[in-house]
């Protein structure tokens, strides 16, 4: 299993040439996917951690939401910026550099002493993330040069990508309940390790020859302020009666990533193509990816509050009730790349993008939620999710030359993480909003009752500090309350996911296949 000699990569191949085959890149598929699933597991291992946090360290409700977004909103600002880099210095190299500090981040994070520590922490993992996960799947289109083979890989990447996403709340539950939640970051460190280890010995390094100017510093900038201005703005401006500051920062986001387009279509070396989302296919891909996570995302979110808070399971039964998400993305994932050649990427993607769009009907169609019910809806999530991520990658990559991979991975990874953030941003905040109108008639005065009208672990804490006949009544009229926002906010997620379903038909040409040749 050796290693491909640098100046073997880096010789120039006619367009029209067979490239030769990477000797050893399952073994390399198998470290970039290792890293791959932690990056993931971090964006929703909090989920399950939060409860346990919030009564050790006692955050404030606006640190609370630094804490479960700022590494979200980090690392889906930088992709672009990263992708570029990757293109221009090397993408093993910017690998290696990003999971060093992604481990490096978790230390920070793991012995916090106070939230400031833990949200300085919770940056650096996402800067560490966004330089990691563009490199995964540029390295995967310089890897794997047969179309057959990359589909399959680029499968087994999403299916990795989607169940960590799954199984973070699981392995984050079990390590809660043993060791506390600092645990949920110290599992980085020697994952970290092992897979750098392997890597410098494993993975080749690649790069754009004809890339190597300076990189545009502006509009790595634009971009990075443009991307986290939107994800903030559309967070607070759900939440309803927004604050002018919100208006402004919604605004600005607005003109800076005009700002950046605009710079980018003057650029002869531009961080991101944006004349990529000219290829209809390209555009419907990028969509795909941003509306499967955000309904995941968001769903993965209240369905792990709904299960500690309105049900009483701990941290690890809560985690496990997530699975059948997991094996779904997982078989829907791995599946995609026989569908794809037999059944086609247009019919494909809007199949998963409807799968989706099932499960939320489903959940807001059935006024009383139990627990077969959700994991009936987590299945049809997660083959939907596994399908439709799976399918757009494969049509992203495909669509741009080798030198532009980097900004294909960005435009992946970028979809897919504000697609988590934004999930949990605008329908988590449509969510509360909804929660609180219908948290009406509490039995409670004061304190008390700000507490529990705030958010549902406000009110089953209320609930279990009164205790008796009054404590139940509190979590029963908590529990219809969020029962009811869940069912509006599944209603929006489907109306959404159901949309782009829809543009899917209509922007992929018929008989359209994701391969180099598009």
């Amino acid at each position: 299993m050796g290693r491909i000699p640098p100046r073997q990569v880096a010789e120039a191949r006619s367009e029209n040439a067979e490239p030769p085959r990477v000797t050893g890149r399952w073994a390399m598929l198998a470290v970039l996917c290792a890293s791959l699933l932690l990056v993931a597991m971090d964006a929703t291992i909090l989920n399950v951690a939060l409860p346990s946090l919030i009564d050790h360290m006692e955050p404030s409700p606006m640190e609370q939401l630094w804490i479960v977004d700022l590494y979200g909103l980090v690392l889906g600002g930088l992709l672009i910026t990263c992708g570029a880099i990757s293109d221009r210095y090397g993408r093993k190299r910017l690998f290696i550099a990003g999971f060093v500090l992604f481990g490096l981040a978790s230390v920070v994070a793991a012995t916090a002493h106070d939230p400031a520590q833990l949200i300085a922490g919770r940056a650096l993992l996402g800067v560490g993330g966004a330089m990691v996960m563009p490199s995964t799947l540029s390295l995967i289109r310089n890897i794997f040069t047969d179309d057959h083979e990359r589909t399959l890989a680029i499968g087994i990447w999403a299916s990795v990508a989607g169940a960590g996403a799954a199984i973070g709340p699981l392995v984050g539950g079990h390590l809660v309940e043993q060791f506390g939640w600092s645990a949920a970051f110290w599992l980085n460190v020697p994952v970290v390790v092992l897979t750098v280890t392997a890597g410098l010995w494993l993975l080749p390094e690649y790069r754009a020859p004809q890339q190597g100017g300076s990189l545009d510093w502006l509009s790595a900038a634009l971009s990075v302020l443009g991307i986290v201005a939107l994800a903030w703005g559309i967070k607070h401006l759900a939440k309803g009666d927004p604050a002018p500051v919100d208006l402004v920062i919604m605004v600005a986001s607005v003109l800076l990533l005009g700002w950046f387009a605009y710079r980018q279509l003057r650029s002869a070396d531009p961080l991101l193509d944006v004349r990529l989302f000219r290829n209809r296919a390209f555009t419907a891909a990028a969509l795909s990816t941003l509306l499967a996570m955000l309904a995941i995302g968001a769903a993965l979110f209240l369905i792990s509050l709904w299960l500690q808070y309105i049900h009483g399971y701990t941290p690890s039964e809560a985690g496990l009730r997530t699975v059948p998400a997991a094996f779904a993305t997982l078989f829907g994932s791995l599946a995609t790349p026989w569908l794809m050649r037999h059944v086609g990427v247009r019919p494909l993607m809007a199949f998963g993008l409807a799968s989706l769009t099932a499960g939320f009907v489903v959940l807001a169609a059935i006024p009383t939620t139990s627990y077969p019910l959700v994991a009936f809806v987590l299945v049809c999530l997660g083959i939907g999710d596994g399908i439709a991520i799976t399918t757009a990658a494969a049509v992203l990559v495909a669509a741009v030359p080798p030198e532009r991979a980097g900004q294909a991975g960005a435009v992946e990874e970028t979809n897919y993480e504000l697609g988590i953030g934004l999930g949990v941003a605008l329908l988590g905040s449509i969510h509360g909003r909804l929660f609180v109108e219908h948290m009406t008639d509490l039995p409670l005065h004061g304190d008390d009752l700000d507490t529990a009208r705030g958010s549902v672990g406000g009110a089953a804490y209320i609930s279990h500090q009164i205790g008796g006949p009054v404590g139940a009544q509190v979590l029963e009229i908590a529990q219809h309350a969020f029962d009811s926002a869940l069912t509006t906010t599944s209603w929006i997620s489907a109306g959404l996911v159901g949309s782009v379903a829809l543009l899917v038909v209509i922007l992929v040409p018929k008989g359209f296949q994701a391969t180099s040749s598009h």
